[in-house]
């Protein structure tokens, strides 16, 4: 069963001379307990796919549904009530809330959704567990380090009942360890049943995936399932 579908997608920014083509056609779907990874030069269209996929931007042409429902027909209160319930984001900026502390982050999208706080914040906690910074429930974005401060965003992705999680270079600010701890939460969730669309740069963090397609100029040129042609693959680029 999909999750995420993305029927012949296109995204053109600006008019005329000065029309940039972000994605051309692009059709995707994710199943329900599938990680995906999409990889691909900069400029190649990941970030737009993620945040059409979201919710965050619309399509120029095409569809996106997330759990059968078609995002482009839901009202701004709509799409924003899809991300507090049904879709994770995991952000390159993080995009925490300064004046909110760490479990106050993680716990927010579940206050907003209706949920007491009381309950919210227990959920927040065991997020915060999930991705080992449980002891910055407490601290405010700006005393953790960049590391820190992704793993709160990541808490902030899967607290609650997401069925799908949209991460933008998740372990960037992590070391290798943390990088691999973070990937591996992601394939535990899957594993549970929720489903992820990954970009990454890295052929070691795709390996994790089930699924690899492979984005240049705004179409998808090339996918594989086989974790050891990743390397190959990527290098033919």
């Amino acid at each position: 069963m999909s999750v995420l579908q993305l029927r012949d997608v296109t995204k053109v920014h600006g008019a005329g001379d000065a029309q940039v083509h972000a994605l051309r056609g692009v059709s995707l779907t994710v199943g329900t307990g599938e990680l995906v990874a999409v990889m691909g030069p900069s400029g190649s269209g990941k970030s737009t796919l993620l945040n059409i996929a979201g919710g965050l931007d619309t399509a120029t042409t095409g569809t996106v549904e997330v759990e059968g429902m078609h995002v482009a027909q839901l009202s701004v209160a709509g799409r924003a009530k899809l991300r507090r319930t049904f879709v994770g984001y995991v952000f390159q900026s993080y995009n925490l809330i300064p004046a909110l502390t760490a479990v106050e982050n993680v716990a927010l999208p579940l206050e907003l959704s209706g949920v007491s706080v009381k309950h919210a914040r227990r959920e927040a906690l065991a997020a915060l567990e999930a991705v080992g910074v449980d002891h910055l429930a407490k601290r405010f974005p700006d005393d953790m380090s960049g590391g820190q401060q992704q793993r709160v965003a990541i808490a902030r992705a899967i607290v609650g009942e997401r069925r799908v999680i949209l991460a933008d270079e998740p372990a960037g600010a992590l070391d290798t360890l943390g990088g691999d701890e973070v990937l591996e939460l992601l394939r535990a969730r899957c594993d549970a049943g929720a489903s992820a669309l990954l970009v990454t740069h890295e052929a070691r963090h795709a390996g994790w995936a089930d699924r690899v397609v492979f984005l240049r100029d705004g179409q998808i040129v090339d996918e594989t399932k086989a974790a050891a042609g990743i390397l190959a693959a990527e290098a033919g680029r």
